[in-house]
C-alpha cells in the first residue's frame, strides 16, 4: 500500500464559497480551507478585504494527494469553474478580492499552470471569448491567511447559500489520446 503524500495548491476564482465546494468534492482532495492571499495587510479580516484596500484575493487552499488526483486535474477544474477573462469580478461580485489567481507552490506547478492557461486561452479564443486575466504567481514568501470560521465549508453549513460562480461555458480541452478512449 502506497503512503499518502500531500501537495498544496492555491486558487482564487471570485467568491471562495463555491470554489471550495467544487474542490472538496473531487476525489483525491484531502482538505480545503478558505482564506486571503496576495495583499499587503497582515492578518486581514473579511470586512477589511471587502474594502479592496488590503489587496488580498479570496483564496481556496487545496491539499491533495497527487497519487489520486493530479495538479493538472485541479487546474482544469479551476479554469472551468469561473470566468478567467473577467477582471476583478465574477458575476455580480465586483472588486479586486474577486480576481482570478493561481499561486503555485513548486516550479512544476508554475509550468503546468502557465501551460494550462495557454491551452485554455486557445479554447476560449476559438469561441470568440477574450483574454485570460488570471494572475499566475509564485506562492513563495506570500502568506495565506485563514478566513474566519463562518466562511470555512460555508456551503456545507448553508446548503442553499450563494454559490456565486459564473463560467465561460467552455470545457477544458482534453488531449486526443484521452478522448480517443472514450
Amino acid at each position: 500500500m502506497r503512503a499518502m503524500t500531500t501537495s498544496t495548491a492555491y486558487f482564487a476564482t471570485g467568491c471562495f464559497w463555491g470554489a471550495e465546494r467544487r474542490f472538496w468534492n473531487l476525489a483525491g482532495v484531502t482538505s480545503t480551507s478558505v482564506g486571503y492571499m496576495g495583499g499587503t495587510t497582515p492578518n486581514p479580516n473579511y470586512e477589511e478585504v471587502c474594502t479592496g484596500r488590503t489587496g488580498h484575493a479570496e483564496m481556496v487552499q487545496v491539499d491533495f494527494d497527487p497519487n489520486v488526483i493530479s495538479y493538472q486535474r485541479l487546474l482544469e477544474e479551476f479554469w472551468t469553474m469561473h470566468d478567467p477573462t473577467s477582471l476583478n469580478a465574477q458575476g455580480g461580485d465586483i472588486g479586486m478580492q474577486y480576481r482570478s489567481s493561481i499561486y503555485t507552490t513548486t516550479t512544476q506547478q508554475m509550468k503546468q499552470a502557465l501551460t494550462s492557461a495557454e491551452i485554455y486561452q486557445s479554447a476560449l479564443s476559438a469561441t470568440g471569448i477574450g483574454k485570460i486575466v488570471t494572475e499566475i504567481l509564485d506562492a513563495n514568501g506570500v502568506t495565506y491567511y485563514l478566513a474566519e470560521e463562518y466562511h470555512q465549508k460555508y456551503l456545507a453549513k448553508n446548503p442553499n447559500g450563494y454559490d456565486c460562480h459564473s463560467s465561460t461555458g467552455v470545457a477544458f480541452p482534453q488531449p486526443l489520446s484521452e478522448s480517443a478512449g472514450k
